[in-house]
């Protein structure tokens, strides 16, 4: 188990614009076209190569925390952009950071995330409305009737706030206590308004914002035990009583002490049944190679083999800014480069590109991954690496669609082709196109961004 001294040590918890029918999956599974703002494009699919483009085939969402302070790094933000479908603000919705004194509101930082997501047609998770920690101090010196107060008020601001622009709020995180009892967790809203404040947070969410979705939140509830069973119990009350909650997120903070548990799918599958969504909000496991692979890919085959599970959520874009990054538990390492973990969930997605956890990939497969290299002016440059499988190949042919009003200047190390939009370029060899086996090769591009700062779309690794 991820035990509550380690898990408490963070701070900072916590996709280009969507075309065709990417966009029209996310928007369904949000269930966000009207509340949103958001508006469906009409165009061709674009090619599964990403994490967020190939949850969105089967109408989920895939997303990582995000923090401001690193939306100035353009690695941070071109993988952010190219790869992900939703985003979680790590720290800057939480209560310390948006009503540090009463009654006083600051929406600053979380508002950078939620433009930069929308402007790329993401959808956004709220994290999070009630939660024992990361409060302010004046909060725990309140007395029961001005906490009950100061409780609805907070949540009614944020939510008002963000109104139309939120696909799912955490509107209670981590009310249960480890270990054996499945009894509720001390804080100020459970000492001074007991049990019922849950509920009382959820209802005036639901007047607040009727659209959004509204889950609880917590970790160590990934497996069937005492504390998922005091949870399932809630939420089943809850369901049973007309309570509004939509969803259950389980964090799924693993280590190699703490394994994806076996039950993991049952268990998701029973609160399901309950007739609420189920979701993965805070995916981090520690641990590197083939290992941390094949458990990436057991949290998200579990996630596909579930109809109501909608969405996962990473912890973080790179290892670099991880709050476990002693762990290397994220999908890409520090230098923004796909692990095998990557790799795994995007083909456990049904996305393209070989499975590194897959002894053979086959013959000829190749797979392709793309950095911002430099950006200056009214441009910026990218590179595209393709590497082959676990078998050599020939030839290889790679897509790269930029993004209206944007066009590719410049090209080296390959030989392009241009469709007659002048949009999407196919990438050849310019020469020798052989690779071998799990051999590397790279060409780049200078891209005019005419206003739009958005990565390009990379298509599949086709070889020939």
């Amino acid at each position: 188990m991820i035990r509550e001294t380690v898990r408490k040590t963070h701070r900072a918890k916590r996709p280009r614009l969507l075309s065709g029918l990417r966009k029209l999956a996310v928007v369904a599974s949000a269930g966000l076209l009207a509340s949103a703002g958001l508006v469906a494009f009409s165009g061709t699919a674009e090619a599964v190569g990403t994490l967020g483009n190939a949850a969105a085939q089967s109408g989920r969402y895939f997303g990582t925390a995000v923090a401001s302070s690193h939306l100035g790094e353009s690695q941070y933000v071109s993988t952010l952009d190219q790869q992900f479908g939703s985003v979680t603000p790590e720290n800057e919705m939480k209560w310390d950071a948006t009503e540090s004194n009463r009654g006083q509101f600051n929406f600053g930082s979380a508002d950078q995330i939620v433009s930069h997501a929308r402007a790329q047609g993401m959808s956004v998770r709220g994290h999070t409305l009630v939660w024992y920690s990361q409060l302010p101090g004046w909060v725990s010196g309140l007395g029961a009737s001005d906490l009950r107060s100061a409780m609805n008020n907070h949540i009614t601001q944020l939510m008002t706030h963000y109104r139309g622009q939120i696909y799912a709020w955490d509107v209670v995180n981590e009310a249960f206590q480890d270990g054996n009892s499945g009894a509720r967790r001390s804080s100020p809203f459970q000492d001074r308004l007991g049990d019922g404040y849950i509920e009382e947070a959820f209802r005036t969410a639901r007047s607040v914002d009727p659209n959004a979705k509204l889950c609880y939140n917590d970790y160590n509830i990934d497996g069937i035990n005492a504390k998922s069973n005091a949870v399932y119990n809630m939420v089943r009350d809850f369901t049973s009583r007309g309570v509004p909650i939509d969803c259950v997120g389980f964090q799924g903070h693993f280590n190699p002490q703490s394994p994806v548990p076996s039950d993991f799918q049952s268990n998701l599958q029973r609160f399901a049944d309950l007739g609420v969504d189920v979701q993965i909000t805070e995916l981090d496991i520690e641990g590197s190679g083939s290992a941390q692979a094949d458990n990436y890919r057991r949290v998200v085959s579990a996630c596909m083999a579930v109809s109501r599970c909608t969405g996962i959520t990473v912890w973080g874009v790179t290892d670099k800014y991880s709050w476990r990054s002693s762990g290397t538990p994220l999908l890409f390492d520090g230098n923004y480069q796909p692990k095998q973990a990557y790799q795994a969930v995007l083909t456990a997605l049904g996305g393209s590109g070989s499975d590194p956890g897959d002894p053979d990939p086959g013959t000829g497969a190749c797979s392709v991954s793309y950095a911002e290299t430099q950006r200056w002016g009214d441009r910026f440059n990218g590179q595209v690496t393709v590497t082959a499988g676990s078998s050599a190949i020939s030839n290889w042919t790679v897509t790269v669609t930029v993004h209206y009003p944007q066009k590719i200047s410049a090209t080296w190390n390959g030989s392009p082709t241009w469709d007659s939009s002048g949009n999407v370029m196919t990438m050849r060899p310019n020469g020798n196109g052989q690779l071998g086996a799990g051999a590397s090769t790279s060409f780049g591009f200078t891209v005019m961004a005419n206003g739009n700062w958005s990565a390009p779309t990379l298509g599949s690794c086709t070889v020939s």
